[in-house]
């Protein structure tokens, strides 16, 4: 499950873990996307702190073209 939110300055994705067959549940992911970058946000419960990771823009769009190819190395050109 997931929720979608358009706030002033960034849209935020929120992606629920709800489990399945059994499996443990993993904390909420929040992804903020803003003009410049896109921060990907989960809290962990061993430190008792939130862990957030910024990419780029460019960085987010390698991630995607990354998602469909085989093992290598790419440079996309933009």
């Amino acid at each position: 499950m997931f929720t979608i939110e358009h706030e002033f300055d960034a849209t935020v994705i929120t992606l629920v873990d709800e489990g399945e067959n059994g499996q443990p549940l993993l904390e909420d992911v929040a992804i903020a996307a803003f003009a410049e970058c896109v921060t990907i946000t989960q809290y962990d419960p061993r430190t008792n702190t939130e862990q957030v990771v910024t990419l780029s823009i460019a960085q987010l769009h390698d991630l995607a073209a990354a998602l469909d190819l085989p093992e290598g190395v790419y440079r996309l050109e933009r």
